[in-house]
Formats: C-alpha cells, sequence, structure tokens
C-alpha cells in the first residue's frame, strides 16, 4: 500500500467514527466514551507516522509543498492539545460534545486540504515506487507509535 492510499484510509477510518460519534444519542455517554477513546488513539498513531516519515519525506521530494506540511503541522498542533485535554473530560461534561464538533470541524479540513490541495502533487512528484517504500515505513511504524497525544512531537511546536 503506498504512503497516500494508507493516509486516505486512515481518514475514512476517523470519519467513520465521526459520524457515529455525531449519531450517538444525546445521553449515550458511554458509547460517546469509547469513540472517543478510539478517535484519540486512531489520530494520535496517524500524526506520529505523518509527522515522522511522510512529511519530512513529502518536504525533501516535492519542495514546494514545504508551505502546506508547515500548515499541517500546526493543525496537528491544535488538535493534538484538544485530544489531550479529552483524554480526561468526562463525557457528561457541558464541554465534551462541543470540544468533539471542534476537533471533528479541524480535522474535516485538515483531511480536506491535504486530499485535494497537496497529495495529488505528492503523488505525481514522488511516483508509485517511492509512495510503496514510505507506506510500509510508515506501517512498520503504528506498533511503536505514541498512544497519548502529547507525545507527538507537534504538542511541542
Amino acid at each position: 500500500m503506498d504512503a497516500i492510499v494508507l493516509l486516505k484510509d486512515d481518514h475514512k477510518t476517523v470519519e467513520k467514527l465521526f459520524k457515529e460519534f455525531e449519531g450517538a444519542g444525546e445521553r449515550a455517554y458511554k458509547k460517546k466514551r469509547d469513540l472517543v477513546d478510539q478517535i484519540i488513539e486512531e489520530l494520535t498513531v496517524h500524526a506520529h507516522i505523518e509527522e515522522q516519515i511522510f512529511y519530512p519525506a513529502a518536504r525533501e521530494g516535492v519542495p514546494a509543498t514545504s508551505d502546506h506540511i508547515l500548515e499541517s503541522v500546526e493543525e496537528h498542533h491544535v488538535v493534538v492539545w484538544m485530544l489531550s485535554e479529552l483524554v480526561e473530560l468526562d463525557p457528561q461534561d457541558e464541554r465534551f460534545d462541543a470540544k468533539v464538533t471542534v476537533l471533528i470541524e479541524n480535522v474535516r479540513h485538515h483531511v480536506k486540504e491535504e486530499e485535494e490541495e497537496w497529495f495529488p502533487e505528492v503523488r505525481e512528484a514522488m511516483g508509485r515506487k517511492r509512495l510503496q517504500e514510505l507506506g510500509e515505513e510508515m506501517e512498520k511504524a503504528r506498533p511503536a507509535a505514541p498512544r497519548n497525544p502529547l507525545a507527538l512531537s507537534s504538542a511541542r511546536s
């Protein structure tokens, strides 16, 4: 699997979780907590492999994407802090649903920019073989990726 396909698959997985959250009942506190825990893990692992493997390779292989990558890391920074707040926030807290809604909006914006604006540019410039190598490297990095959002490099930037 190539790196962009892998990242898009992650995006689909998270979008499915978002839709489940949005469809959960107002008082479905346990379900919402479970979904948010899954969202936290998925987004944390995803951000890690992007930041540590994909972004540096894209920046090197396609220097024109540098500004997109810098913006993406800043978007990760915002998301990571929201995730870290959601780790301990009680789903019955009046801010819980609002915080998740803002998280979802931020992630959807980020995904749209990546998939529509610069993934096509990266695919064209880097080619199939290099993207497959990156995809393999990213897949191998998943098990060791942090699960704590504050362990990500973007948390400190």
